[in-house]
């Protein structure tokens, strides 16, 4: 038996439970109008810690929950088909959750960063931007990148962006950057 296995399972749950109906009429915009970034880590799933429900926001999901030039080219076709396809509706707001005890930080460490560049990932400099070691201060950093990246110029003022970061101890999410 594979690993996937009991997710194929409740796959067929899911499927006959008919909740694939309830989902967004245009694909990119979600019911709650929010775009999430936050971690790969599975101790992060925002449908657990949030109660995210199906069609109800994007989640961008990476290694820290970090705003890479990735995170920014997706935002900037979500900021495209929004404005092209729903020129009306309100704009909607984007949420970056940094979490405690990321294992992002283990990139701080110069033997496991040096093993990671030879492997072809990120060059050293970047992968030791990428460790999460204080989430309320990446958190900061990364809304900051959002606000000066050109691409998301210039609707990216409108948008509202709040910094959270999540206690892994406690289950609770702190306000760092209120959305503005």
């Amino acid at each position: 038996m594979s690993n996937f296995t009991p997710f194929l399972e409740r796959n067929q749950a899911f499927a006959a439970s008919g909740a694939q109906a309830d989902v967004p009429r245009l694909p990119f915009i979600p019911f709650a109008q929010l775009y999430l970034i936050t971690c790969i880590d599975p101790r992060v799933e925002p449908a657990a810690v949030l109660g995210a429900r199906l069609g109800e926001a994007i989640v961008a999901r990476n290694i820290g929950g970090r705003v890479t030039p990735a995170v920014i080219k997706d935002l900037a076709w979500i900021m495209h088909l929004h404005e092209n396809k729903t020129p009306d509706a309100d704009w909607f707001e984007l949420a970056v959750i940094h979490h405690t005890d990321c294992g992002s930080g283990l990139l701080a460490d110069d033997d496991l960063r040096a093993g990671y560049a030879a492997r072809g990932g990120w060059d050293e400099q970047t992968s030791l931007e990428m460790a999460v070691l204080n989430p309320s201060e990446t958190v900061q950093k990364d809304i900051a990148k959002l606000r000066s990246a050109p691409e998301l110029a210039p609707g990216i003022a409108d948008i509202k962006i709040g910094g959270y970061v999540y206690d892994l101890g406690t289950g609770k999410i702190t306000t760092v950057v209120q959305p503005s």
